[in-house]
């Protein structure tokens, strides 16, 4: 399976399981928003940090909404780069496992785009 069929299955799993539990998913959602809309640092930023988050505790689904964000807003493999080499100090081994697969994900999805 590629990363746009991953991608792609993610994002239905999280409508039914929003469907499932709307309350729930309404709440997280604007969590969500009030994390990427407040604060000093802008959204570009705080999405590279939730892919450094996403790869070291290794959720393969984080990791390929986080890369699509991202690539909405313009990161370049260069500053992937960045992102996985910190996440790999920081996560180990496992995180080295894991940013070989977000720099996959991000291969097919920016070639995709």
């Amino acid at each position: 399976m590629n990363w746009n069929d991953k991608l792609d299955e993610t994002r239905k799993g999280l409508r039914n399981l929003n469907g499932a539990i709307p309350e729930t998913a309404s709440a997280f959602g604007a969590l969500g928003k009030a994390v990427k809309e407040g604060g000093t640092l802008d959204f570009k930023t705080k999405e590279l940090i939730a892919l450094g988050i996403s790869i070291c505790i290794r959720c393969e689904p984080c990791i390929s909404l986080h890369i699509a964000a991202l690539i909405r807003v313009g990161m370049t493999r260069e500053e992937l780069g960045d992102v996985l080499a910190m996440s790999i100090q920081m996560g180990g081994g496992p995180a080295m496992m894991y940013s070989a697969k977000a720099l996959e994900c991000y291969d097919d999805l920016s070639t995709a785009a």
